[in-house]
């Protein structure tokens, strides 16, 4: 065997080598920027476990309190039928806060739940996915100052569409009071959520959005618009997307919360 002889197949070996070896990080590359764009479908049929800290601050009359929440969002899909899905989406949220109340000191507890649940087509209606279901509020307040008191019902819907890396959608619902505490106020109010996302082929998320709240009863807007970013990466093993941003409060009640906000985010992801 002469030298070059040795020298192509010694070449080949390494290319070989080299493409046994890309070929895994390859297909794991792409399968995080797939789940990154399933996340940015919020009725994608993927289990995942959000876990979502929000610093707010100049909260209260005197502008001068401060909370820290930790929701707790755990996302299940369910298969009910051939066509169907049925999208489970909890947030419990764990709450410390500060200075809210006059002469109310600190609260630390759990605050109410939000119980959605989806009922959504497996196949979409053309360019659209879409689901629809009940939202329930659950009185599950440790704390009077944590909890509104009062058990509510109403309808919740989702429309989103998915065209090449960008996302684009909206979410709302209504909640009506049914039940609770009568010295309590009845509530009425509608969630508005249309959002924005673009995906990266590293498994980049750019989300722009805003969370508004508009409440029938005091006639008054809650509008954060929200701005992050996140990633699908591994941490220890677990699938998960990492990120955070920034809300700024473009419209609050007078006892609500003001400025910018901080959020950080970590998804636990479990696909099939």
């Amino acid at each position: 065997m002469n030298t070059g002889q040795s020298m192509n197949r010694t070449t080949c070996a390494l290319i070989a080598l080299f493409v046994s070896l890309a070929t895994p990080a390859a297909a794991q590359d792409q399968e995080k920027a797939e789940l990154a764009k399933q996340l940015s479908n919020p009725i994608a049929a993927l289990i995942s476990f959000p876990i979502q800290l929000n610093w707010e601050e100049n909260i209260g009359s005197a502008d001068t309190g401060n909370r820290l929440a930790v929701n707790l969002q755990p996302v299940v899909p369910l298969e009910i039928s051939e066509n169907w899905n049925l999208i489970s989406r909890t947030i419990l949220p764990v709450v410390w806060q500060d200075n809210i109340f006059t002469g109310a000191g600190s609260q630390f507890g759990l605050g109410d739940v939000v119980q959605t649940a989806f009922f959504s087509p497996k196949a979409p209606a053309g360019r659209w996915i879409w689901g629809a279901g009940p939202v329930l509020l659950l009185p599950t307040g440790t704390d009077e100052l944590l909890s509104a008191k009062k058990w509510g019902i109403g309808p919740s819907a989702l429309a989103l569409t998915q065209r090449g890396p960008i996302t684009t959608g909206a979410l709302v619902n209504h909640i009506w009071s049914v039940a609770g505490d009568a010295d309590r106020g009845d509530l009425s109010a509608t969630f508005l959520q249309p959002f924005f996302a673009y995906n990266t082929p590293t498994a980049w998320t750019f989300t722009l959005n805003t969370e508004s709240t508009y409440d029938w009863k005091s006639e008054q807007w809650s509008v954060p618009i929200y701005g992050g970013v996140t990633k699908v990466t591994n941490l220890g093993g677990q699938l998960a997307s990492v990120g955070g941003g920034l809300r700024y409060w473009a419209a609050s009640p007078d006892s609500g919360p003001e400025g910018l906000a901080f959020r950080f985010l970590v998804i636990l992801l479990f696909p099939k």
